[in-house]
């Protein structure tokens, strides 16, 4: 097959990772994609250490190469690009690859009062690569960090199930009110937070919730544009990219897997990204 027509690979732990999808498919309409939620294995952040989230990145990596021919990779999972992503770039160094990191440097940029609040798993919070990070932005903003413990799982429970009444998103917005009431005051006023970077993937797909705890003037950041753009940029540096003039049909175009139970997934797809379950199959990756 001609390298440019084969797919794009992206990876998450779980469905987290369909927010990014989902800017992809708006940066890049004429590409294919295979998608891939580790959900027997998720959430990264909460409570699995580096050499396993390195483990599982190294396997899924090769799995959608071998078994998919992937021609570039996006890690859409903040903490499996913290804990692996340099050593995957070393492992595979012809595979074009993108990872996530926490957007603070263009928060930074955007927020007047210089207080930004940063949410994400406890994985991604304590990785050397986000102190790295946060290092490198001392003296520009004073960053609120706030792990939230449980967050991702409750939005990967809630997703199969029917909104807002049901338990799982209860507890969602339970969590959402805990962890954004720990971080302080959100406003536009001088020593309030008004940017709000979303950390973890999964936390898109409770903007709404979270727009409702933080008030209307108050910016949130996520990296799901970035990235695609950033993906494009690659593929059109390696002449990569699908012509134009080629017809991706949805859902043709795209195979959604999960190494999980396949109906949260196929609810994620419809809910999401407007989906039929007949994209969606579970894999095992060992």
């Amino acid at each position: 097959m001609n390298r440019a027509a084969q797919p794009i690979g992206v990876f998450d732990s779980g469905i987290g990772g369909l927010s990014v999808l989902q800017a992809l498919r708006a940066e890049l309409p004429h590409e294919r994609f295979v998608y891939l939620a580790d959900s027997g294995n998720a959430p990264y952040g909460d409570a699995r250490g580096d050499a396993f989230v390195s483990a599982r990145t190294h396997a899924i990596t090769c799995y959608l190469r071998e078994q998919h021919h992937i021609k570039a990779l996006v890690v859409a999972c903040n903490t499996a690009s913290a804990a692996a992503i340099h050593e995957v770039r070393s492992s595979q160094p012809v595979l074009p690859l993108v990872g996530l990191e926490p957007a603070l440097k263009p928060a930074a940029a955007l927020s007047k009062t210089g207080r930004i609040g940063v949410i994400g798993t406890r994985g991604t919070l304590t990785s050397e690569k986000f102190s790295r990070l946060l290092a490198s932005l001392a003296g520009q903003a004073e960053f609120i960090v706030q792990p939230c413990d449980g967050l991702a799982r409750a939005i990967e429970d809630s997703t199969a199930r029917p909104l807002p009444t049901d338990p799982f998103a209860t507890e969602t917005r339970a969590l959402c009110a805990r962890y954004i009431s720990a971080m302080g005051t959100f406003g536009t006023e001088t020593g309030q937070i008004d940017t709000l970077v979303l950390g973890c993937t999964h936390y898109v797909f409770v903007a709404d919730e979270l727009r409702s705890l933080v008030g209307p003037q108050v910016r949130l950041i996520e990296t799901g544009e970035p990235v695609a753009r950033q993906t494009r940029r690659l593929l059109h540096k390696d002449a990569l990219l699908t012509p134009e003039d080629s017809i991706a049909e949805a859902p043709a175009s795209i195979r959604l897997l999960t190494t999980g139970a396949l109906a949260p997934l196929q609810a994620a797809a419809e809910r999401w990204l407007q989906l039929p379950p007949d994209c969606c199959a579970t894999v095992s990756i060992p």
